[in-house]
């Protein structure tokens, strides 16, 4: 029996050629569904990145935040819908939302020719802390977390070390940084986590620079990487 939260999608011993590039429907889940953004001229192995939006939103609002970087950096994002208004595991357990993440990364491994190394999920605030939570469950498929404005991190079972980066503003109203990323950042430290943190004069937001900053990270291209 498959253990909660746990993936089982992973890229075919045989890479495809890739497909169209453009934004694109999942076509998986009906009204809540999910995009896929490809730039044009990918070619090789190609990074991807599993973007995950905040409460109240929808798969669109993760492409906005990367669609002009993975244009310029070529990377695959793909940004599926929580099946409700949030992910599941911040009310309750793994469920139904890993098991779409789960179904979406099938579709898009067995489509596009994606790097195994380059892996990534990242999120903002209720979307940040799924990513932890998913992806400390999953470290043997995501080799790097970004965490932008967490609140909490509900890992069922630690798997491998990705990297994690998380980046919070200091006056944030809706997820004060005292009770989340000041307690987070310090615990995966202790786990043995590779972090950066990063705390910004801000509020609940994910400022375009700082998005850049966290995706060059991921890409390897920081020199204090």
């Amino acid at each position: 029996m498959k253990e909660p939260g746990r993936l089982t999608a992973r890229p075919p011993l045989e890479q495809p050629d890739p497909g169209p590039p453009g934004l694109h429907p999942l076509g998986l889940g009906g009204d809540r569904d999910g995009l896929l953004y490809v730039p044009e001229g990918i070619e090789g192995d190609v990074p991807l990145v599993v973007a995950l939006h905040g409460a109240g939103g929808s798969a669109s609002s993760g492409i906005d935040g990367l669609r002009s970087v993975a244009d310029r950096r070529g990377f695959i994002v793909l940004a599926p819908d929580s099946r409700g208004s949030t992910w599941d595991a911040i009310r309750g357990s793994f469920g139904p939302d890993s098991t779409f993440i789960d179904r979406a990364l099938t579709h898009v491994l067995g489509r596009y020719p994606i790097d195994d190394k380059k892996i990534a999920i990242e999120g903002f605030s209720d979307g940040a802390s799924y990513a932890l939570s998913l992806g400390i469950t999953n470290g043997d498929l995501f080799t790097t977390i970004v965490a932008l404005s967490p609140g909490s991190a509900a890992a069922a079972a630690s798997r491998g070390r990705p990297r994690v980066w998380i980046s919070h503003g200091t006056g944030d109203p809706v997820l004060p940084i005292e009770g989340t990323s000041r307690k987070l950042a310090p615990a995966l430290n202790r786990s043995g986590f590779h972090l950066r943190y990063t705390e910004f004069e801000g509020g609940h937001e994910a400022p375009e620079w700082l998005t850049t900053a966290a995706i060059e990270w991921w890409l390897g291209r920081d020199r204090d990487a």
